[in-house]
């Protein structure tokens, strides 16, 4: 190999590796798009999945509120966070200190995707519409909208 075809690959070579930055990625992945404040970092590993929408579409909605509550005792959420989502072996819904955030696409994040230390996917379990309405009955927990809410002493 002589000295110019030599430089022809390596010009050739970074001519491929700087097209390559940002473009797709291979294989068919899917370039992540983040929330607003996050950055995505990345393309997502795995086969495409369809992502629901960050706005929560029952927000305000009490029929569906009341469905999230149901959903909730159905899956046992209470299990781990307690009756009326107070604080057990799972954090309090109810409080305002959040780890992961308290924002609706927050929300649905931690329960669609699971977080660290205990809490589980439930992404195979729920639909996106059943967790968009798990999120309205978290997101009305502490309000006068609540459904059932724990009477005061």
């Amino acid at each position: 190999m002589t000295s110019i075809q030599a430089a022809i690959g390596v010009a050739v070579g970074l001519l491929l590796a700087a097209a390559g930055c940002g473009g797709t990625p291979p294989h068919g992945g899917a370039t992540a798009s983040a929330p607003q404040g996050q950055t995505a970092v990345g393309p997502i590993p795995g086969p495409p999945t369809v992502r629901s929408p960050f706005a929560n579409p029952y927000a305000g909605n009490s029929t569906a509120t009341v469905e999230g509550r149901q959903l909730f005792v159905r899956f046992n959420c209470s299990g781990c966070h307690g009756g009326r989502a107070g604080g057990g072996m799972g954090p309090s819904l109810r409080d305002v200190d959040w780890l992961y955030g308290q924002e609706d696409a927050q929300i649905f994040s931690s329960i669609a995707e699971g977080r660290a230390h205990g809490m589980p996917s439930w992404q195979t379990r729920l639909t996106a519409d059943q967790t968009w309405k798990l999120v309205a009955y978290i997101k009305a927990l502490r309000t006068r909208n609540e459904p059932q809410a724990p009477v005061n002493p």
